[in-house]
């Protein structure tokens, strides 16, 4: 049982973290036996060692092997500092340049706002799944906030979710529902990020001239090969780019965040 249980957790922080499975394991061989608050002490030897690789080691790695992690800054930031302890914020050195290119002319334009990103890649291996998403698996994508004012009618960092998904934008009646669509279809996965928000600020409103001039502002820089929104968000902020694509029923939907790759 004590070995289906160290499975388990191994599995589990794989999917989570890539690394965090091996780093458990590696730390098995320094764990307490037969000592008081044993379960608690080996806990912390993990995380200890889990903090150290994730902070120390691992970035000059992964920068070896190609990837590095997001600079964050005055005009791009994560959502959730989470992220970054999961080693989620990795992306290539294009990439990396390009959102620093982007968040900084979004930055002059509104200048109290940044570039809020999701979920990238993690540090090691292409073709490594990011869970739950079907892509992120080569360091050439990424996942950006929506933007949204407050109910002063103010432009603000906020975001309606606490992870940064399953808040959706939904069609408005006049508006096609691809949500619907897909699920006609059979593809129930859809709209499942609907139970990942962890919470949520829904008096938030989505910004239709930020969120347009955000999205057009990606388009433009030539490194930037497809960005994924739903289609009643393209229409409704007239964006005319050819870069905007439908993303498909067998991923979930976009009216939650942006999805932008590069070449």
């Amino acid at each position: 049982m004590k070995r289906l249980i160290q499975l388990l957790i191994f599995i589990l922080l794989t999917i989570i973290t890539q690394v965090g499975g091996i780093i458990f394991i590696l730390s098995t061989f320094l764990f307490l036996k037969n000592t008081p608050y044993k379960k608690l002490k080996n806990t912390t030897i993990f995380i200890g060692i889990y903090l150290t690789a994730t902070f120390i080691l691992i970035p000059p790695i992964a920068s070896f092997c190609g990837r590095e992690k997001i600079s964050n800054s005055s005009f791009v930031s994560p959502h959730s500092y989470l992220t970054i302890v999961l080693n989620r914020n990795y992306v290539s050195t294009p990439l990396n340049k390009s959102l620093q290119t982007i968040g900084k002319k979004f930055n002059d334009k509104y200048p109290n706002l940044q570039l809020v990103y999701l979920d990238a890649n993690f540090p090691f291996l292409n073709g490594f799944p990011l869970l739950p998403h079907l892509s992120h698996n080569d360091g050439k994508k990424i996942d950006l906030s929506f933007i949204y004012k407050n109910i002063a009618g103010k432009h603000t960092n906020q975001k309606p979710s606490n992870t940064g998904y399953g808040i959706f934008e939904i069609p408005k009646e006049q508006e096609k529902s691809t949500t619907n669509f897909c699920k006609s279809k059979g593809y129930w996965q859809y709209d499942f990020t609907k139970y990942l928000t962890f919470g949520s600020k829904k008096s938030l409103i989505f910004s239709n001239t930020a969120n347009a001039f955000l999205i057009n502002l990606i388009a433009k820089n030539k490194n930037v090969q497809k960005i994924f929104i739903e289609p009643h968000l393209k229409k409704r902020l007239s964006i005319s780019s050819t870069k905007v694509h439908f993303q498909g029923c067998k991923a979930v939907r976009h009216d939650d965040h942006i999805h932008f790759q590069i070449h």
